[in-house]
Order: C-alpha cells, then sequence, then structure tokens
C-alpha cells in the first residue's frame, strides 16, 4: 500500500490520518497537505467543496473501486465501502480518515490476485498509468502480467443477432381466472391475502382485450393507493396476455427509480436470469447508452487529462455492463461526478450522430441491442418520453406496441408537455448547425456532418450530394460558437441571432422586476415590438432554405434505397434508413419553428401557448428564444400514442390529483391522460390503500414559521431533522431557499452526528443522494421537485417528511394560459389548488411504504387553505401547531410510535392523532 496520509472532511471537520495515527486539523493546514502530498481520500470531488478546493485531487477510493469492480453497486460513504471491502465501518466522522487506510489496503489486496473482473485490469492499468491515474503505481505491483494477451474491449463484447420481424400478436382474451391464478404465483405461497391487489388485476385486465372500436383502445384508468401492490397486479395480466398473443407489453415509468423496481419485480415473473434477460428487456433513449463509437475515439486520444482517466473506467465498465446504460443502469452514478463535467456526455449519442451500420461497432452496439431485444421480449421497461419519441417518430413501426402500461400516470401529461413542445433557441439552433456541418473550428472529437456520414450516397446521387451541400450553406445562418456573448455586446451575426437579439431585447423590457434575483425572464408573444417583426422575416427565409435540402435529401435517400445500387449491402441499407429518420426528425423541427415565427406579427393559434424567454441561473444567461406548447398536450398524445395502441393502462396512486374517487376526480384523470380525445369512454378503477394512515401518521401545520425568514426555516429544519433524529426528507420549492438552509444548518447537524446531504448543492447525482439517504437512519436529505416522486423509501430511513410551505404553481406565461382555458375543475384558482394537492398528495406519498411505518409530515405554512386537505388520506390527524409543538410531537411519534397525550394542537380535521 503507497504510504500516503488519508483525509476525510465533513460538515464536523477535518480529519488527517497516516499509520501512525490520526488527527483533526484546520481547513487551511488541509488545503495545504492534499496540496503538497498525494491523499487517499473517498469523493474528491465532494470533499473539496467540503474544504472550499475545487481543484482537490489525490487517489480517490471510488476510483479503485470502479477500477477493480466494474459495473457493482456501492454506496459512495464510508458504510458503503466497509461493505464492499468486507471490514468494519467507522463508529463517527474521527475514525473515518484511519478508515480510508484500511479500506485501501483491503480493497488492494485483492487486486493481487484473481477476482471476477481480473480480465483487461492489466491492460487498463497500463494505459491509466501513462495518463498519469495516481492509483496506478501501487497496482502495478499487484496485477501481474497474464500469460496471454487481453482482449480488447471491442473485441470482448458480443454481437447481437438479426432475427425475422415478429408476427403481430394474436387476438387474445385474458379470462379473469386466468388472471387470478398468475397473481397467485407471482406474490407466492403463504403471501398476505390482498383484496384489493386482486380487485386491481381484474379491473385492469380490461386493457388487455381484443379492441371493438378502431382509434380507440380499451383504456383503464386506475388508481391504486400505496400498498395495494399495483406492480404485480399489472404484471399478471400483462404478462399473460403477452404470453398468449406473442406481443410485447411496454410498461412505461416516469422516474428511473420505478425502472429499477420493475426490473427487480420480474424476477418474479421470470425466476431465471438467462430466460428473464429474452423476456423483460429496459429500454431507454439513445442518449442514455454508451456509444462505442465515442469511446473508441476517447481512448485513442479523443479525450485528454481527467477525461481519458474517466473513459478508461468506463471501457472497464462496459466489459462488463450488463446493457451499457450509463444513466441509471449498473454504471455507478457517482463515477461521472468524480470526473465534474469532463467527458460523461461525450461518451454518449446526445447529438444523434449515430452512422448506424456504417460504425465499426455496429453489430456490438448497445442501443442497437436493445432495440432488437426488446422486439422479441414479452415485457418492455421503458419511459414516457421513450415511447413518444417511438411513436412519432421511431423507426421501429413494424414492432410497435399494441399493448402499454403506464405506471405513475399522474406525469403523463408532462411528459407529453415537454415532447411535442417547441422551442426555437439558440441552444437548439447551434446544436443542428453542428449535426450539419460538423467541427468548424479545428475541435477534437469525432463529430462529424452530414457530408461526412453520408459520403458514399454523396458520391452515388449527384441529387443528394446537391442537397447536403445546400443544407451545410443554410445552417451557417444559424447561431454558432460565442453568440451568446455577441448578443450580450449588441453585435448579432446572422438572421438567426439577429432574431435572438430581439427576443432578448423584448424579454428584458417587458418581463424584468426589481428583485428578480437574476432568474429567468418570460413574456407572452403578443404585440410584437417592431425589432422582433423586422427579425422574423429574414430568420423565416433562413430557417425555410435549410428545410428545403432536408426535404429533399430525405427523399434522395429514400430513393437511393428503391433503386438499391451494387455497393449497398445490408449495413448500408439500414445507415441509410437512419439517416432518413434522423433527417425527417430534424425536417420536422424546423419546420416547427418556422410555423412558430409565422405567429409574430399574425393570430394567435388557439390551440397553443407562445412566449418568449431569458434563461438565467443566477443572472448568467444560458439561453434565449421563443417557445410553444400545446394548450393541451394531451390531444397529440392521443393522436401519436393511444389511438394506434389496442389497449393501454393508466395508473398511479394520485391519478385523480387529490381529488377523491368521486366525479371531479375521474374529471381530473380523463382530462390529464387524453382520454377526453378518444371515441370510447375509459374504464375508471380505484382502490384505497390498505395502510392504516390514521394510526401511521399524522400531519403537522406550523403556523410561527414567519414566510420569507431563511433564519427561521432554517432553525424549523433544524429542530425538526434533530427532535426525529435524521431520517428527514425535506422538500423546496426554490433551489434558492434550499441552498440558505443547507448553509446554515449543515455544520450544526454533523456536530450531533446527523448527516444532511442536499440536491443541487453536493456534487453527487440525485439517484446516489437517495442511495446514502436510504443507507442511513440517521442521515436527513434535502431537495426540490425530483425527491417528490420516485423515492420509495420502505422503514426507519425515511420517517418524516417536511416541506417549506404550500408548493403553489410558478406563475409562468403557459401555468396562467391554462389556468385561464381550465374547465375540468372551474378554472381559475380551482386549477391551481389541483395541482397543489396533486403535489401535497405525492410529497405525502413518501412517508409511508409499508404496514409498519410510522411518520409525520410538517408543512411549515400558516397559510395553508382547509379546501386543500383533501390531498391527505381521509383519517390522518391534520392539526395546526407552534414549531415548538410540532418538535415535541415528532420526537413523540418517533420515539414510541404514534403520538398520544392531551397536546393535540388546534384541529383543522377530524381523524385520530
Amino acid at each position: 500500500m503507497p504510504p500516503h496520509p488519508a483525509l476525510h472532511a465533513s460538515h464536523a471537520g477535518i480529519w488527517i490520518a497516516d499509520r501512525s495515527g490520526v488527527r483533526q486539523i484546520g481547513r487551511g493546514e488541509a488545503i495545504r497537505i492534499a496540496a503538497d502530498t498525494p491523499v487517499i481520500l473517498l469523493n474528491a470531488v465532494l470533499v473539496g467543496q467540503r474544504l472550499g478546493y475545487a481543484e482537490l485531487s489525490g487517489l480517490d477510493l471510488l476510483e479503485l473501486f470502479a477500477f477493480l469492480r466494474p459495473a457493482r453497486f456501492i454506496v459512495p460513504t464510508a458504510k458503503g465501502l466497509a461493505a464492499a471491502a468486507g471490514i468494519a465501518p467507522p463508529a463517527d466522522d474521527a475514525a473515518v480518515a484511519p478508515f480510508l487506510l484500511a479500506a485501501a489496503d483491503a480493497l488492494m489486496g485483492r487486486a493481487g490476485g484473481d477476482w471476477p473482473e481480473r480480465e483487461g485490469a492489466w491492460t487498463a492499468m497500463r494505459s491509466l498509468g501513462k495518463l498519469g491515474w495516481p492509483w496506478a503505481p501501487a497496482l502495478a505491483d499487484r496485477i501481474a502480467k497474464p500469460a496471454e494477451n487481453e482482449r480488447w474491449l471491442f473485441s470482448k463484447l458480443p454481437e447481437w443477432d438479426e432475427s425475422a420481424p415478429r408476427p403481430a400478436p394474436r387476438t387474445v382474451a385474458v379470462d379473469l381466472p386466468a388472471v387470478d391464478a398468475r397473481l397467485s404465483q407471482l406474490t407466492g405461497d403463504g403471501a398476505e391475502e390482498r383484496p384489493g391487489q386482486r380487485a386491481y388485476a381484474e379491473a385492469v385486465a380490461v386493457a388487455f382485450g381484443p379492441r371493438a372500436v378502431r382509434d380507440s383502445p380499451n383504456l383503464v384508468l386506475a388508481e391504486a393507493g400505496t400498498g395495494i401492490g399495483k406492480t404485480l397486479g399489472y404484471l399478471a395480466p400483462a404478462s399473460l396476455w403477452a404470453e398468449k398473443a406473442g406481443g410485447a407489453v411496454w410498461v412505461s415509468t416516469y422516474t428511473k427509480a420505478l425502472q429499477r423496481q420493475l426490473g427487480q419485480e420480474s424476477a418474479r415473473l421470470f425466476p431465471d436470469e438467462a430466460v428473464r434477460r429474452t423476456k423483460v428487456v429496459t429500454r431507454k433513449g439513445r442518449e442514455n447508452y454508451l456509444c462505442l463509437l465515442n469511446l473508441e475515439d476517447a481512448l485513442q486520444g479523443g479525450f485528454q487529462g481527467r477525461a481519458a482517466i474517466l473513459a478508461q473506467l468506463v471501457a472497464r465498465w462496459a466489459a462488463y455492463s450488463a446493457d451499457g446504460d450509463m444513466v441509471g443502469g449498473d454504471l455507478p452514478g457517482w463515477l461521472p461526478t468524480l470526473f465534474r463535467r469532463n467527458g460523461p456526455a461525450a461518451l454518449t449519442d446526445r447529438r444523434g450522430e449515430c452512422v448506424y451500420a456504417g460504425c465499426p461497432h455496429y453489430r456490438k452496439c448497445f442501443i442497437e441491442r436493445a432495440a432488437r431485444a426488446s422486439a422479441e421480449a414479452d415485457i418492455v421497461i421503458a419511459n414516457h418520453a421513450l415511447v413518444m419519441v417511438n411513436a412519432a417518430r421511431g423507426r421501429e413501426l413494424a414492432a410497435r406496441p399494441t399493448r402499454y402500461v403506464f405506471d405513475e400516470g399522474h406525469h403523463l401529461f408532462d411528459a407529453a408537455d415537454a415532447m411535442f413542445g417547441v422551442a426555437l433557441t439558440g441552444q437548439e439552433t447551434i446544436e443542428l448547425r453542428r449535426w450539419i456541418t460538423g467541427p468548424e473550428s479545428g475541435g477534437r472529437g469525432r463529430r462529424r456532418g452530414l457530408a461526412a456520414r453520408l459520403s458514399d450516397v454523396a458520391s452515388y446521387d449527384e441529387g443528394g450530394a446537391r442537397a447536403i451541400a445546400d443544407a451545410v450553406v443554410a445552417a451557417r445562418a444559424l447561431a454558432s460558437d460565442g453568440w451568446l456573448q455577441r448578443l450580450g455586446e449588441g453585435q448579432p451575426f446572422g438572421a438567426i441571432e439577429m432574431l435572438l437579439s430581439a427576443v432578448r431585447g423584448l424579454a428584458y423590457a417587458r418581463a424584468e422586476q426589481r428583485g428578480d434575483a437574476g432568474y429567468g425572464l418570460e413574456t407572452e408573444l403578443a404585440e410584437p415590438s417592431p425589432e422582433l417583426i423586422d427579425a422574423a422575416g429574414p430568420a423565416a427565409a433562413a430557417l425555410d432554405a435549410l428545410v428545403r435540402p432536408l426535404v429533399t435529401l430525405g427523399r434522395r435517400l429514400e430513393a437511393v434505397l428503391q433503386e438499391g445500387p451494387d455497393w449497398m449491402d445490408g449495413p448500408a441499407r439500414a445507415r441509410i434508413e437512419g439517416a432518413i429518420a434522423s433527417i425527417g426528425w430534424r425536417a420536422e423541427t424546423v419546420a416547427a419553428w418556422l410555423a412558430l415565427l409565422s405567429r409574430i406579427g399574425g393570430p394567435a393559434d388557439a390551440d397553443f401557448v407562445d412566449w418568449l424567454a431569458v434563461d438565467r441561473i443566477e443572472g448568467r444567461e444560458f439561453d434565449i428564444g421563443l417557445h410553444r406548447r400545446w394548450l393541451d398536450p394531451t390531444r397529440p398524445l392521443a393522436e401519436v400514442v393511444l389511438k394506434p395502441a389496442h389497449g393501454a393502462l393508466v395508473t398511479s396512486a394520485t391519478l385523480t390529483g387529490g381529488g377523491g374517487d368521486g366525479a371531479e376526480g375521474w374529471d381530473i384523470a380523463d382530462a390529464r391522460s387524453g382520454a377526453r380525445h378518444l371515441a370510447r369512454l375509459a374504464t375508471h378503477f380505484a382502490a384505497a390503500s390498505p395502510f392504516d394512515y390514521a394510526r401511521q401518521s399524522e400531519v403537522l401545520i406550523v403556523t410561527d414559521v414567519k414566510r420569507g425568514d431563511v433564519a427561521a426555516l432554517a432553525n424549523a429544519y433544524a429542530r425538526l431533522i434533530v427532535a426525529a433524529d435524521g431520517g428527514t426528507l425535506g422538500l423546496f420549492t426554490a433551489t434558492r431557499r434550499l441552498r440558505a438552509v443547507h448553509a446554515r444548518i449543515a455544520d450544526r447537524l454533523a456536530r450531533d452526528g446527523l448527516p444532511l446531504m442536499a440536491q443541487h448543492v453536493d456534487p453527487i447525482d440525485t439517484g446516489t443522494l437517495v442511495d446514502i439517504f436510504r443507507d442511513d437512519p440517521r442521515a436527513s436529505l434535502i431537495g426540490t421537485d425530483a425527491l417528490r416522486d420516485g423515492v420509495d423509501i420502505p422503514g426507519r430511513s425515511l420517517r418524516l417528511v417536511v416541506m417549506e410551505g404550500v408548493p403553489w404553481p410558478k406563475p409562468t406565461v403557459l401555468h396562467a394560459a391554462r389556468r385561464l382555458a381550465a374547465t375540468e375543475v372551474g378554472g381559475g384558482s380551482a386549477y391551481d389548488d389541483r395541482i397543489v394537492r396533486a403535489r401535497l398528495a405525492q410529497a405525502f406519498g413518501r412517508l409511508i411504504r409499508r404496514g409498519d411505518d410510522h411518520g409525520a409530515f410538517v408543512l411549515l405554512s400558516a397559510a395553508m387553505p382547509s379546501r386543500l386537505l383533501t390531498a391527505f388520506p381521509p383519517g390522518v390527524a391534520v392539526v395546526r401547531v407552534t414549531l415548538d409543538d410540532a418538535v415535541r410531537r415528532v420526537a413523540s411519534r418517533l420515539s414510541s410510535g404514534p403520538a398520544l397525550g392531551q397536546d393535540r394542537g388546534e384541529p383543522v380535521r377530524e381523524g385520530a392523532p
């Protein structure tokens, strides 16, 4: 083991340890030691943030673990490392630094022999040594050179096989006795009888029956309270239908957490892992998967410095990855964050530059393998965005699914809103320019333009070559590198930058208010200024000059396919088909931009909401442009996704948005799911949660924390977290207040042995933050909207949820338009109330996840209207109390179960305390 000291920094203090002992030191001394001496660390980026020394580097144990154990899960904490290394965890913060020395010894000891991921380690270690990776010299003495040359990653990965297209699913009926039997099989012998789950499974089976009306699926809207077991409830009829009909059911989620949970639940369907790999496939967007061509470029000199080290570690992971998913798959979420922004995005196909069969790694491609596997699977686990993209632009039309399950269905509206929206912004136009022209200023990397990607077609087809050249010329009118600086200096270049400059000027003139603290600006696209009208004409002409050659090129490529020249083999055909799809998508995007520009100076379209925006973070502009959203995005959702389907289930624990299971609640569900736009009425089903919420939980509304008083807000969070002894999920409606509260209380809590993590503060991805929170019952986590959904932490690790205030919707241009147009609940304030109830219901839903959970939900807002209390389950006591009372009640409830005694506060709603 190298004779280096170990450094640990937390909110509780800083410690340095070597072989002779451990001592606590100050920040200045820690920075000096780290700058002068290589130190052993656990998460260098996080430690550097705690020290205020962003350039901190050293021998990071997480990097060592990623090298030795690629594609293995580990919680990136001392406790998680101890479990992985098989040694005792440290007792407190002061013991972490010497523990890091012991963990380094344990991990390095394993490198001296054989281990499951031994192949490739020696070669990768040699490459990392040349790049200056600090662990390489120590590993060189441990990892012996293999007797035979190790296989390189690109020769080791298996190839996927081509297969005949899958026949269309047969028309079959799924009978209820068979559904009951399959559900019993999934839950297992001796499982607790759940009448609600059985009723749910039978009700949702309607979605898998034969369709009776053209362009109108058998649509089931099912609200299933937490604890019903809806996942197995819908997998029972879904798996039966897939088995009998020979088709695939696409199960779509909104969060990666639920995708992972579904993957785990599928083991009940197919216990044999080999069978499960063929029957259950997880699909994500292309930008989630490692691109082997990008990785090869990075390994061969395309990356420099720390980014090159990341590429080597990713290559180690890719050799053992189950699916090549870099976002939410088996690549540790913490690994890319160790390298800050050096390289992770460049290893995926985020720019849509895939050359398909023209790639030398096409037959081993993770993306293509997932697509082919899903064509043969029974259950495809996807997400809402991918389902919509495939339906609208997908190349896999022949394999389009006929049955969908939309879990987390309350997010279907939001996903459709994002998918079918239009944004003509600087960032969007510069990305399109790069996709067409390729590198223009000697930039490094594999980025290639249309001409490079279609060179063989251009040499064969004169019309296609001319269209490519015209597109490249026209693309130079789009925004280019340095556009934001030019706009800030009043020196726009080209028609599109002139348009963006006019947008910027009008947004500042109409939207900026005193005290906006440098956050984003927006104003509706109404009564445009003369400057904006004048800029719109040349911009439209420039976009028209671009869309024409793109459309022409698409047609020329289709003609080449039909002619079938001698040089066109199967791979070349696949590449051209992929290019046609990509070009068609971008041509549609430019056409949508043109439609948006036609609105400037013209009549408004009642179907859309249009506005101008300047996007800023703390005063720094990062994008400018025009935006268009559907007033009702479920219209294109119904047209593109639902109508072609034969059956669909939309399900959630809060599908009715806190409106209850009456007519009003189902009106909301119909409006938010697209059911209103189908000829056949949807089937409604609701099953209440089996949990005894009245006994297991209570809602406390704190009345004496003044709105806008950050010091009082921070004090409230700190006292409540201490009263609960950690285990707290804190939810904020503004990132600025989250950061301010964290800065005030993190050190204070750490001194009591209560770790506090914060989204948007700690340099750790959200999924990893949740993993750390789940793993430590005394830890707490604060964050924003992303933590309100998809966080499933049963048991003692989550026993208190605190919200800083009523989560009113942000008063944006889009929200104002929909609020005005809303009719399903009367519009106006009732529309806002529905959104708030849904958010409160989702937040409360994080608290009780199983029958033996107990907890409290605290809202730090005296202004909570009583009309919103239907968001909480019937029977739960809701009381208004002072902060002192809330602290006492939380401490009492979480130390001995439900709170008892005379101190009931001011009752708001009937229910047991």
